[in-house]
């Protein structure tokens, strides 16, 4: 007689599993909670102990550790040295397995003590999955739930087919690969390990990536918290991939500052950054930062939204806005707009490393966490508190932007942005350009660049528009002559020493 172990933490669906493998002619081998649960179900069910003739120890850690059953699973049925061996050793088949694990996954990111999280590595399960997948030609093996329908409509026919088979065992692989990936994480305290392993598990397919050509699927950390992980769509369209990366960067971006405050985006790049008294406050200067590409963008608070807030957020067409809450009647103001996506954020950034696909390998690197609040006067004019007040802000602004960048920032808002630029001249030409627009004026504001000047062509180009100040990192070999150049402008300026290139 054929035999079937089930053991699952997760019990769904696990009661028309076993009754399917009964009705074919198995004997159901259980362990602790899962067989009281099947034996009051009413299945009969032959405990674990009755084979391994052990009785369960450690707490439960071991029960299935045991040739008796490894034996079974891993046994060749068609090598004749195998099957005599079980023979001599009065171990038995075991044909099937049905097995999930442990919430590692779920409690790692819980409120509660190391050693109990430590409790919630599954050992006995991701043992006994890999043993039968490892013999899956003559092992049925079944560690996801949403796999019992497609397993018992074979079995109806009479034979679980070998594709089947073999998907199902590259699952389980697939499974305990991620399984350790997070209990690795959570015990290595090396930044940077020999292996990088990550545990990431799909929570959606996307319609398509950037280009509707183009296939994807978003992955959610299972190691650490973040915004993927933990936001509640509160209504709208599906996200698309476009949004979901334009989402990460506003998100962060929105957070570098501890005001209210909002980051319009497009394309990956700030278009509209301010802080205000309020949200509304704040939108409203975000909006006025650029007018033009906010529309379609992506639109990013750090406080609850008002009502107030909603009403003029509504007044042109956004792809998403995410905040950490709502009110109530900002909610309703949204529904007129059923296509909009609203996002609510249910934890802050929390990402401590960028990782990047290139061809062959990963990059991987330490996220670019806080700015430099001081600054080291370089001119003979000295900043204003104002301006170095500007000058906070506009560095908290420009960390997101794509470099090169440079920002025109004026009373803690961006008034031109301009990133990506092959050359740092055409960043500060463009950025001052766009401040000018719609009778602006960029007269006595700050100039933030996200790295040193190596020709002194963007002061120059600065006085040509009456900028008030500005705040760069330093580090040329030609600092003297940006130095030179503003001291001649009477311009005040100042370094960081702290780059933020971000490609």
């Amino acid at each position: 007689m054929k035999r079937v172990l089930i053991s699952v933490y997760d019990k769904t669906g696990v009661e028309k599993m076993a009754q399917s493998f009964s009705d074919n002619g198995y004997e159901i081998i259980s362990t602790g909670g899962t067989a009281r649960y099947l034996k009051e179900k009413g299945f009969k069910v032959i405990d674990i102990s009755e084979i391994t003739h052990f009785k369960e120890m450690l707490d439960g850690r071991v029960k299935t550790l045991h040739p008796k059953i490894h034996g079974g699973l891993l046994a060749i049925r068609s090598n004749l040295e195998h099957m005599k061996t079980l023979e001599e050793e009065n171990i038995g088949t075991v044909d099937a397995v049905v097995v999930n694990l442990y919430p590692f996954f779920d409690n790692v990111h819980k409120d509660i003590d190391f050693d109990e999280k430590v409790e919630f590595i599954d050992i006995g399960g991701p043992t006994m999955l890999r043993s039968a997948a490892k013999n899956f030609r003559d092992v049925i093996v079944i560690c996801d739930p949403t796999d019992y329908d497609e397993v018992i409509e074979q079995m109806k026919s009479g034979e679980v087919s070998f594709k089947t088979r073999k998907r199902l065992a590259g699952k389980v692989f697939n499974l305990t690969s991620a399984y350790d990936a997070a209990i690795s994480n959570f015990l290595l305290d090396e930044e940077y390990p020999e292996y990088l392993t990550l545990s990431l598990r799909k929570k959606e397919q996307l319609r398509y990536g950037e280009n509707p050509h183009q296939r994807a699927a978003l992955y959610e950390n299972m190691s650490e918290k973040g915004l993927m992980n933990h936001f509640e769509q509160i209504q709208g369209k599906k996200l698309s991939y476009n949004n979901i990366n334009d989402l990460d960067v506003a998100f962060k971006s929105v957070y570098e500052f501890d005001e209210p405050a909002c980051v319009g985006l497009k394309h990956k790049c700030p278009c509209g950054v301010a802080i205000g008294k309020d949200t509304a406050e704040a939108y409203q200067k975000a909006y006025e930062s650029d007018p033009v590409s906010i529309f379609g963008g992506i639109v990013a608070f750090n406080r609850k939204i008002t009502s107030k807030t909603a009403a003029k957020l509504v007044k042109i067409f956004l792809e998403v806005i995410v905040a950490p809450d709502y009110e109530d009647e900002a909610l309703e103001i949204f529904k007129k707009k059923k296509n909009l996506r609203i996002l609510k954020s249910l934890v802050k950034p929390t990402n401590n490393y960028a990782i990047n696909s290139v061809d062959g390998g990963m990059l991987i690197q330490s996220t670019d966490k806080g700015v430099v609040e001081e600054f080291k006067t370089v001119t003979t004019a000295q900043p204003t508190s104002e301006q170095i007040t500007d000058m906070a802000f506009g560095i908290k602004a420009i960390k997101n932007c794509t470099s090169n960048a440079i920002l025109i920032v004026k009373d803690q808002q961006t008034l031109g942005i301009c990133g990506g630029q092959v050359n740092r001249i055409w960043a500060a030409q463009q950025a001052l350009e766009r401040a000018n627009m719609d009778e602006k004026t960029s007269k006595g504001a700050v100039l933030v660049s996200d790295a040193f000047f190596p020709f002194s062509d963007v002061v120059q180009e600065a006085a040509k528009y009456g900028i008030g100040a500005i705040v760069q990192p330093g580090g040329s070999i030609r600092d003297k002559d940006s130095i030179q150049e503003a001291d001649n402008n009477n311009i005040p300026m100042a370094f960081t020493g702290v780059r933020h290139f971000k490609h």
